[in-house]
């Protein structure tokens, strides 16, 4: 058996296709995986270090607004598409998977055309352009949500809840703090901003750093494709910050030693959070799928939505304070995400393929 993965762009897509994958796997060791992704987003560092044969297409997407990159892109897709086309006749894989994305949609148009089955995979709240356009081909359609099935074609929809990645503590956690130099007892705030950074966090943590007390540690993971001359600058004035640009597989010991979890609002972190059961303050990108995803969780308890006029880290240094003093509640937020975001059961992942491939 033969399986095409597909997403990129921003790491979105990419951790609940790893977790479908490593499930996939243990339980059938034989199946070959390929990686349709895009030629400098940042999920190609993680599925070659996976082992993945990672291919490039080219990448187009249609904008919901009025842009001459919507005329360029036309062709861009038309490109694709055949790229994709003669791609599968070579390949013949069994069975094509994505989780979102725009390059997955000519490729799983093209896989419609040769009778490949397809299986798309809805995470956000908020159903995007990319599966609304891959949906009417899909042979089966997966929710993270339960709630998002109102949104989908109920016929060939099932609610599995998100695939995630293994992130299990299989060491001491004196070993995590090893890692990043941090001593026993000392509080940790690990601040990211999804797979290319974000900005804007990078701006409030850095902010926040003299109002917080020097006992703590920050690690800070700022993404690849932002400035991060400020942020190494200021290790030498703040002994307790560590700076990084980008975890592959070290984003687990940060993980297990964060008391609280600074992030964007992206689907895939906020299952990571959720099956960690972490206490998370979520700065969403606003205007965005992201801020439903935030404002979902937030109106249930699950998490901490900052404002879109956090601009300083004063306010973020002040919440954060008081956040870290409450044990109590801290321990809630986590909890209470734990339970309204559910991780995938691998054996429901298998029976889906199974669904789709009997064997």
């Amino acid at each position: 058996m033969k399986i095409v993965l597909s997403g990129g762009g921003t790491l979105g897509p990419v951790t609940p296709l790893l977790a479908i994958r490593n499930a996939i796997k243990k339980k059938y060791p034989q199946v070959e995986f390929i990686w349709i992704g895009t030629k400098n987003g940042p999920e190609q560092t993680i599925i070659t270090k996976a082992g993945i044969p990672f291919i490039v297409i080219v990448g187009g997407k249609w904008r919901r607004y009025f842009s001459f990159w919507n005329l360029l892109d036309i062709f861009k897709i038309f490109i694709a598409f055949w790229q994709c086309f003669f791609f599968l006749i070579k390949e013949q894989p069994s069975i094509l998977i994505s989780a979102g994305g725009f390059i997955s949609v000519p490729l799983h148009w093209a896989g419609a055309l040769l009778g490949i089955p397809t299986w798309v995979h809805q995470q956000d709240v908020r159903v995007g352009l990319a599966n609304k356009l891959m949906f009417p081909f899909a042979v089966k359609i997966t929710t993270a949500l339960q709630e998002t099935i109102k949104n989908v074609p109920k016929r060939k929809t099932e609610w599995i809840g998100n695939p995630c990645r293994d992130l299990s503590i299989a060491f001491p956690l004196q070993v995590a703090r090893e890692k990043f130099n941090i001593p026993t007892s000392a509080p940790i705030i690990f601040a990211l901003g999804g797979g290319t950074g974000s900005a804007t966090i990078n701006k409030i943590v850095l902010e926040a750093l003299p109002h917080w007390p020097r006992g703590w540690h920050i690690i800070h993971l700022t993404g690849k494709e932002r400035p991060h001359e400020l942020a190494e600058q200021a290790t030498s004035a703040f002994p307790n910050y560590h700076v990084y640009q980008f975890f592959t597989e070290e984003i687990k010991y940060a993980y297990a030693i964060a008391d609280i979890v600074i992030a964007r609002g992206g689907f895939g972190t906020l299952t990571e959070l959720a099956v960690l059961s972490k206490p998370a303050l979520i700065l969403p990108m606003f205007g965005t799928h992201q801020e439903d995803n935030a404002q979902f969780f937030a109106k249930q308890g699950g998490i901490f939505m900052l404002e879109q006029w956090m601009e300083n880290g004063l306010k973020l240094a002040q919440i954060v304070k008081g956040l870290m003093e409450s044990p109590q509640k801290k321990q809630a937020l986590g909890e209470r995400l734990h339970t309204l975001l559910p991780r995938a059961q691998e054996e429901k992942i298998i029976a889906v393929v199974e669904e789709i491939i009997p064997s």
